[in-house]
């Protein structure tokens, strides 16, 4: 799903994949039968019009007498009154189908994909996702509502045009039916080639999304390193191979239209020809023949019209393909049909015991590589264990098998007894508490912000957390104090205000679990203690697992635990591992004598 493999997904072959649509089409079955009723009567009224027309010719005008033409023309009026009003219910009905089914596919489409472990991100551009969810929901939206709508209208008149040909002229007839293979064939044969090339517009579309979608994410990054030249080349690049797809597309596209009109004009002026001389030989009426022509030009504008959807349905089909893809992926870490239930939280008794089990982990990325080698560690509840290392020793991956974003190869993780494979990935992270070393924030208020910790807690709880963070003072000094827009991963906030806000979000929760992944590594002095204050209070009466990176964060823990290449290599406190452990000891040197220095 990532562009490396866009080339390697199948093509729609057919217009198959729009039988997805069914299921959100299915809740608004009223609302498409009323539209198919306006439909039906909207078309029966522009049918009934050349009738009328025939009508005020061949009885009206010959009749010669003026309130015999009125009464006529009233009544081909009032038939038009009548297509005009169908049309307009039947406009209305489909374009609110049209734009409900295409919010429901979105959220469908978004509900699965913001469910996705992150072995799904690894191989998927988050602007990939995002193009699917605009572009080609937009498509599929063009497909479902109006163009829903145009295809039975044009099938409908179609259909309803050829029997009243046949009622008027049946020999008229024959020619249309004998010259209809030669549109029929080059439409059919054009559409396939349409169809391929709209998938890799599509592709090329997702792909500028991806690279827009990566740039503007580290926008600073782009500019500390002056790479805009670079970044808008790279994007310029992936927009022109999208535009020269969309050229060879359009191309093709003005082709289908143009050979699909000239051959029905074609066929319209060949039978029109026959036609009159019909009409000389006195075989037919010169009403006949307007009504015939109006019969023929309404067959051949549904014919052009359903040509021209038909290269519609093929983009939606290839959108719709796409979407299906995102519905209907999976995610490697599922709950068991029938999960086992964690302890039931009771208050007083001490909880968030933690036990991995001889666990050994790969990641798919780097199967040959162990994050994990024979991991084994008890935490009792309430504990304070700080897990250090030289990078890549393993001390992330324990955080990201015990939020259970991925399983262990071998072993097993327990929480509070239960092995977490056994569980709901959902209750398991209910009762853990993250504060990560890059805070994420989101582009919602302050108050909103601490709240994702308990969505349904009250704004007295939301400000109890606050001031327990150490958050109080600086959102209150905010614009809006709590009500404050915080900007896009809350730009608007310092380093520390932001970590604050995460410990906020954390207290807020009231896990008895609790991770800290070097939440103060990127603070100065003051922000640091300010933090480190909040943390501690945090860490009160709960089992905390701290990832440090400076050793100076943790030396009040119950137990250090040094690792290295996914194996523990000791155990201890600061003073014990210092005199036993060598490379705790190295470590220890290089970070304190710096600072000394």
């Amino acid at each position: 799903m990532s562009d490396a493999s866009s080339a390697d997904r199948p093509k729609a072959k057919s217009v198959r994949p729009l039988a997805a649509l069914w299921p959100f089409l299915k809740p608004y079955r009223s609302v498409l039968a009323w539209a198919m009723v306006a439909l039906l009567l909207a078309s029966g009224s522009m049918l009934a019009l050349p009738v009328a027309l025939k009508q005020l010719i061949d009885r009206g005008m010959s009749a010669g007498s003026a309130d015999t033409i009125n009464i006529y023309f009233i009544a081909f009026l009032g038939v038009a009154v009548l297509f005009g009003a169908f049309a307009a219910m039947r406009f209305y009905l489909v374009t609110w189908l049209g734009e409900r089914v295409v919010a429901d596919i979105r959220s469908a489409t978004y509900r699965n994909v913001v469910r996705m472990d992150p072995q799904f991100f690894e191989v998927t551009r988050t602007g990939e996702v995002l193009s699917r969810l605009t572009t080609d929901t937009t498509l599929v939206q063009s497909i479902s509502g109006v163009g829903i709508s145009i295809a039975l209208r044009s099938t409908i008149n179609l259909a309803g045009s050829i029997v009243m040909m046949g009622v008027t002229n049946l020999k008229l007839l024959g020619l249309i039916v004998v010259a209809m293979p030669t549109v029929i064939v080059p439409v059919i044969a054009l559409g396939r080639k349409l169809r391929k090339l709209s998938r890799s517009s599509q592709d090329r579309i997702a792909d500028t999304s991806g690279l827009a979608g990566e740039t503007l994410n580290a926008i600073q990054t782009v500019q500390a390193y002056t790479l805009e030249d670079l970044n808008t080349q790279r994007y310029g690049d992936a927009v022109e191979a999208s535009f020269d797809i969309a050229v060879v597309r359009t191309r093709v596209r003005a082709w289908l239209t143009a050979l699909s009109t000239t051959l029905v004009v074609a066929a319209i002026t060949l039978v029109l020809w026959f036609g009159a001389h019909q009409v000389l030989a006195g075989r037919m009426s010169g009403g006949e023949l307007v009504q015939f022509l109006l019969f023929a030009v309404y067959a051949g504008v549904a014919a052009a019209s359903l040509s021209e959807m038909w290269s519609e349905v093929q983009r939606a089909a290839g959108a719709m393909e796409r979407l299906v893809e995102l519905q209907q992926a999976t995610p490697a870490i599922v709950a068991p049909s029938s999960p086992v239930p964690l302890p039931a939280l009771t208050p007083g008794v001490a909880a968030g015991r933690v036990r991995f089990e001889d666990v050994r982990f790969n990641y798919p990325s780097r199967p040959d590589t162990p994050a994990l080698d024979g991991f084994t560690l008890d935490i009792t509840p309430g504990e304070t264990v700080a897990f250090v290392g030289p990078s890549g020793a393993g001390k992330s991956t324990t955080f990201q098998l015990l939020l259970r974003f991925y399983d262990p190869q071998q072993g097993r993780v327990l929480l509070d007894g239960v092995d977490i494979a056994s569980a709901d990935p959902r209750a398991v992270r209910g009762r853990i508490g993250l504060v990560p070393q890059d805070t994420v924030l989101f582009g919602t208020t302050a108050r909103e912000n601490i709240r994702y910790g308990r969505p349904g807690a009250s704004d007295a709880e939301v400000e109890a957390a606050a001031r327990a963070a150490h958050a109080e003072e600086f959102i209150r000094a905010l614009p809006e104090g709590y009500d404050t827009f915080l900007g896009e991963k809350g730009t608007r906030l310092s380093g520390g205000q932001r970590q604050r806000i995460a410990i906020a979000r954390a207290i807020l929760r009231n896990p008895p679990l609790l991770l800290l992944d070097e939440a103060t590594s990127a603070l100065d002095a003051e922000s640091e203690r300010v933090v480190q204050q909040a943390l501690e209070d945090l860490m009160r009466s709960r089992t905390t697992i701290i990832i440090a990176h400076r050793l100076a964060t943790v030396l009040a823990a119950d137990r250090i635990v040094v690792m290295d290449q996914g194996r523990i290599v000791a155990i201890g406190r600061h003073d014990e591992l210092v005199a036993g452990n060598p490379l705790y000891a190295r470590l220890a040197a290089l970070q304190f004598n710096d600072r000394a220095g």
